[in-house]
């Protein structure tokens, strides 16, 4: 028993030495991620050369298109809450907003699982940590150790607002569409903070995990679209996202590519 238990300490000492020199080392190699500044200029680099890969050989480059090329840091403030509410409780977190931000401990043995087991333990940092990866592997990281490390360096400083709007910010649709924004101009042809709640169940159904993207833009299997649309809707009123009267005007509308015909 006691060899045993020597070989027992003996493994967790050299984990306590592993785990961290690891980490370091695969730190040291990712991009810059001290702050929401590096973020924002590694996305805007990647993405604004997206826009304009589309924009050049346009015969049409007006100041306003030319404008949109532009990635501006996200704002949680300006997302629409009902997008929010969809998009949460489609991402299984519809407590997200309810439950105190992962930090400490909790955090430390999430980061511990993911890097020595590339799993991640239940509970909303689960989602937390699912937000800062996607937000990392646009910035152009791969792998799941990088990714994990690359993670816990942005939860570090992102709050679960900022995750929710940088997410919302960079999903991408097709090329040169990219964000909720550049989505809501081209599928019903008006600013996000336009939409109503009937077409935001819409929108919801072209972000993961749906990807209905394409059969929006085509107004294509419309009766699918709005039997699934209601559903989410059906779905936020069960969970108390919004009001049931609410939920029940918004399945009472026509869908907004027929509608637009």
């Amino acid at each position: 028993m006691k060899t045993v238990f020597w070989l027992f300490m003996f493994l967790v000492g050299l984990a306590g030495v592993v785990i961290p020199l690891t980490y370091l080392y695969t730190a040291s190699k990712l991009p810059r991620l001290e702050s929401e500044f590096d973020v924002e200029s590694q996305l805007r680099h990647r993405i604004e050369g997206d826009r304009m890969s589309v924009l050049v050989g346009r015969m049409d480059q007006g100041g306003s298109e030319r404008a949109r090329v532009a990635f501006s840091r996200p704002d949680f403030s300006r997302m629409p809450k009902d997008l929010v509410a969809l998009y949460i409780r489609q991402m299984e977190c519809p407590t997200y907003f309810q439950t105190p931000r992962e930090d400490g401990r909790a955090w430390a043995w999430r980061l511990f699982a993911g890097v020595t087991f590339g799993t991640s333990p239940p509970g909303d940092g689960a989602c937390e940590r699912r937000l800062a990866m996607r937000i990392a592997r646009e910035v152009g990281i791969e792998g799941t150790l990088p990714l994990s490390v690359a993670a816990h360096r942005l939860h570090a400083f992102f709050q679960k607002d900022q995750l929710i709007a940088y997410e919302l910010s960079i999903l991408r649709f097709e090329r040169g569409v990219v964000g909720v924004e550049d989505a809501s101009r081209k599928l019903f042809g008006r600013e996000l903070a336009e939409l109503q709640l009937s077409e935001l169940a819409e929108l919801q159904l072209a972000l993961p995990p749906y990807g209905f993207y394409s059969d929006l833009k085509k107004c294509k299997n419309s009766s699918l679209i709005r039997q699934n649309r209601d559903m989410l809707l059906q779905d936020l009123a069960g969970y108390s996202l919004v009001s049931e009267e609410r939920a029940r005007n918004a399945i009472a509308q026509p869908v907004a590519c027929l509608s637009a015909k």
